[in-house]
């Protein structure tokens, strides 16, 4: 609930800024210019899908910067079509590779942090992958 409250505030607070920067013809153009290249971005998202799919095939880019890409890419064409500035830059920024990448990089590194973070403190290295099995057989000689 507090990060929508910040996102609103954030969007406010840029819209007034840069509409009454622009004007209220200027930024009805706006408006709709961005919704137009985010349907447009839309249309074409196959295109981009197959790029970054040629790109993991030649071993550019790993199965997790492709999955993050793709999503980066798809989010920010969304947002391109929600009105308001603070959403149109976030989705102008994410439809570019740089931007992604960045952002693809830290939440990659963030995961395999937490994935190698071990839960018992005290176990020493190697044991790990033990797992102690006790087989109990009961023997009914009653038949």
């Amino acid at each position: 609930m507090i990060y929508f409250l910040v996102y609103l505030f954030l969007e406010i607070f840029v819209s007034v800024e840069i509409s009454s920067a622009l004007g209220p013809f200027w930024t009805f153009v706006e408006v709709i210019g961005s919704a137009v290249a985010g349907l447009l971005l839309l249309t074409n998202f196959r295109y981009t899908f197959f790029e970054n799919m040629r790109a993991m095939a030649e071993g550019d880019i790993g199965p997790e910067t492709f999955q993050k890409q793709n999503m980066a890419a798809l989010i920010g064409a969304l947002l391109l079509i929600v009105p308001g500035f603070l959403t149109d830059i976030i989705g102008i920024l994410l439809q570019f590779g740089v931007f992604t990448n960045l952002l693809a990089a830290k939440l990659v590194k963030k995961e395999r942090m937490k994935s190698n973070v071990q839960t018992k403190p005290f176990q020493e290295e190697g044991e790990c992958d033990v797992i102690d099995v006790e087989i109990i057989e009961h023997h009914d000689d009653r038949k």
